[in-house]
């Protein structure tokens, strides 16, 4: 609310401080993923939690482009948008798709409009409960590597928002480029190719947890990636750990239970 003289009332001022650091946190946490042991799955999870805590969305997933220039479902932030995308995928049309395509940003906020662009898509985004998407290009001037989609419920994401998006999604993009100048090509598309197969691990890892603890995959998922960054361990290693017994699923879901 304004104050009587037109200006921010102290509740508006603090929220908005406090999204700020919330922000620069991020940002700063993205970067920090240029480190000698690079992990490209921890920064797309990353990109898509922050995704989630900072903008006015629901869920968020990131299309990668492999190594065989096709696109693969890398990171969701919860079970209803990893099915969506996978849905984009079987029916090689939405906005992740259209965002890799011409390297623009693509905001659809009508559901029948989302439906009468990509009908297969758009009737599964309804189903979820989603009314909205957004999609942005990981791209850094004429280079795609991907796309990060966003799904939403409520009010039109402002602005504001949209950019702070594609920030989100140009910053990671960088950290990938960047790590290019000190790796081999070879090397770091190994890694992004890791990042696809790791994906396969961490969705066994959730169906460990989910089978033990009764829970739906979005809780187990969620279980495991608050563990990984409790323990400071990288979400693939705790992953493959869970697949191969080598970590006690009670361990991961057991804390969660007393919440």
């Amino acid at each position: 609310m304004a104050d009587p003289d037109g200006g921010l009332d102290g509740g508006q001022v603090g929220g908005a401080s406090r999204r700020a650091v919330r922000v620069a946190e991020s940002f700063v946490a993205l970067a920090d993923t240029l480190v000698d042991d690079f992990d490209v799955v921890e920064l797309f999870d990353r990109l898509v939690s922050d995704s989630v805590n900072l903008l006015d969305v629901d869920a968020a997933a990131i299309l990668l482009s492999s190594v065989n220039r096709t696109l693969e479902a890398v990171a969701s932030s919860d079970e209803a948008s990893r099915v969506v995308e996978l849905v984009q995928l079987q029916s090689h049309a939405g906005p992740c798709i259209d965002a890799m395509r011409t390297g623009e940003p693509v905001h659809v906020t009508d559901a029948e409009e989302i439906v009468r662009r990509w009908p297969a898509f758009g009737r599964a985004v309804l189903a979820a409960g989603f009314t909205a998407v957004y999609a942005v290009p990981l791209r850094l001037r004429d280079e795609r590597i991907g796309a990060l989609n966003l799904y939403a419920s409520g009010d039109p994401l402002t602005e504001f928002d949209r950019r702070l998006a594609q920030a989100l999604a140009d910053v990671a993009t960088i950290a990938i480029l960047q790590q290019r100048k000190f790796t081999r090509a070879s090397v770091l598309a190994e890694q992004l190719q890791a990042a696809l197969n790791t994906r396969i691990s961490v969705e066994q890892a959730k169906g460990v947890i989910a089978e033990y603890g009764g829970v739906d995959m979005g809780v187990a998922f969620d279980a495991i990636r608050d563990f990984a960054r409790r323990h400071r361990l990288k979400l693939s290693a705790v992953a493959g750990s869970l697949v191969e017994r080598e970590l006690d699923p009670g361990q991961v879901v057991e804390p969660r239970r007393d919440r």
